[in-house]
């Protein structure tokens, strides 16, 4: 009867044991301690480097190009020749040019010479001047002539009537028969001399005239040369800006990013030769959905980090959001998802460009992480986010620790991003929350809280 009932007893014992060591400990579960410590919300999205303006070497106009020496990845000086046209082949352009100026100046010059001309049209005029006389001296030996006629007419006459009188001879007669004969022929003589000197004067008279249209006519000759020479000189300026452009320099001092050509071949105009770029200037540009680039302003801080550079987020280059573009566009995503999407520049901070070449490589068009900071507070009440979960009225919860016992509290979020959460309100410092809560836990479950170290919570 004893051994039964030490039996009893000691089934009891054991049956409350178990009951006990049960309801004052649970399964184990890990846990974070909420604290102070600072966070950061932010964006992350892939981008790559590129250069806000690189400088194209193009062919200035049709030639033949020479050989170009230069590299991808060459480094240049300002001003340094980097492609070339066939010499040969510009300047005979530029000799012929400038010969056709050099003829056409000299034949200006030979037509602008009007000395012959206005010599001849003083001496032209001179004989105009005296022609004046001529005609005079002319005018007067007919008048005298024309005197001496009418003269001897009368004589001849008078002489007739003596004869019948008696009074003159024959002979008489004779004589004032040929005076009149010889004054006749004496008078027309003169008279035709004079209309032929009429006639010269005539004809002298419009010598200048001649003379001053031949001269006028040079000055049009003139002016045809001076257009002719115009034209030329504008051929000559066009064959020396060729030849200034045949020689093709780096306007800038950087390196040589894209060479299209090599050989010496005929290319044409607008032709690509090289690309130039100054990798001092390289940023970083990334496509930000369109819900998320509102939260960013320029100066933000950021950061790029990846494999290419060998950092971790949070230990990335550090950045500067520089411009934040007005338009967005859509692009599609690799599910076949239509996004709104915006572009983000981002830009070294000073002297980490230098770094990022040096230490890391980085070129054009490298593919990075970027991490732009929407908002950042120095201290504020932390959890994982793993520890967060949305109840069905979408209240946002978190399984607490107290006693041993799980506690289902709501809470109020602040701050939060991939890793951590900021709770302003339903947690206090110190108090234990459960990481990745199993769905078979419930509220009032006794647990065995397993302390751990939350990875990244300030990330």
């Amino acid at each position: 009867m004893i051994k039964t009932i030490a039996l009893i007893v000691g089934a009891i014992i054991v049956v409350g044991g178990i009951l006990f060591v049960t309801q004052s400990s649970g399964p184990p579960v890990d846990t974070v301690t909420a604290s102070m410590q600072p966070i950061q919300e932010y964006v992350d999205e892939q981008g790559k480097t590129r250069l806000p303006r690189t400088f194209v070497i193009s062919m200035p106009f049709d030639a033949r190009l020479g050989e170009i020496k230069l590299e991808e990845g060459d480094h240049v000086t300002q001003g340094q020749v980097v492609a070339k046209i066939v010499q040969e082949d510009v300047e005979a352009e530029y000799a012929e040019s400038k010969a056709v100026v050099q003829q056409l100046a000299a034949s200006i010059r030979e037509t602008s010479d009007k000395s012959v001309e206005q010599t001849t049209k003083q001496q032209a005029e001179f004989f105009v001047d005296s022609m004046v006389n001529t005609v005079e001296s002319a005018k007067t030996q007919m008048t005298a002539s024309r005197s001496r006629f009418e003269y001897a007419t009368t004589f001849l006459q008078r002489v007739q009537q003596l004869i019948e009188k008696g009074a003159k001879t024959e002979d008489d007669l004779d004589r004032a028969q040929l005076q009149k004969v010889e004054s006749e022929t004496e008078f027309q003589t003169d008279a035709l001399t004079y209309q032929a000197i009429l006639s010269i004067d005539a004809a002298t008279k419009l010598l200048p005239s001649l003379v001053s249209q031949y001269i006028d006519r040079k000055d049009l000759s003139v002016a045809v040369l001076q257009q002719q020479k115009a034209e030329a000189e504008a051929r000559l300026r066009t064959a020396e800006l060729r030849m200034k452009r045949s020689t093709m320099t780096s306007p800038v001092e950087g390196v040589v990013l894209t060479k299209e050509l090599t050989s010496e071949q005929q290319v044409a105009a607008g032709t690509t030769l090289l690309e130039i770029g100054q990798l001092s200037q390289l940023e970083v540009e990334t496509e930000i959905l369109s819900q998320d680039a509102t939260r960013i302003q320029p100066g933000d801080r950021a950061e790029i980090y990846g494999p290419s550079l060998g950092k971790e987020a949070g230990q990335g280059i550090p950045m500067k959001v520089h411009r934040v573009y007005p338009t967005g566009f859509t692009k599609v995503s690799s599910l076949g998802v239509e996004q709104q999407r915006v572009l983000i520049i981002l830009r070294f901070e000073s002297g980490q460009v230098a770094t990022a070449l040096e230490q890391h490589g980085l070129g054009v068009d490298y593919r990075v992480q970027a991490r732009i900071y929407t908002e950042e507070i120095p201290q504020a009440l932390v959890i994982p986010r793993s520890a967060i979960f949305r109840e069905v009225s979408g209240n946002w919860q978190a399984y607490v620790v107290s006693g041993g016992k799980l506690e289902r509290r709501n809470l109020q979020l602040g701050l939060m991003n991939d890793l951590s959460v900021e709770v302003t309100r339903g947690l206090e410092t110190g108090e234990h929350v459960i990481v990745s809560p199993a769905a078979s836990l419930s509220n009032g479950d006794w647990v065995t809280p397993v302390d751990v170290r939350a990875s990244s919570t300030g990330a």
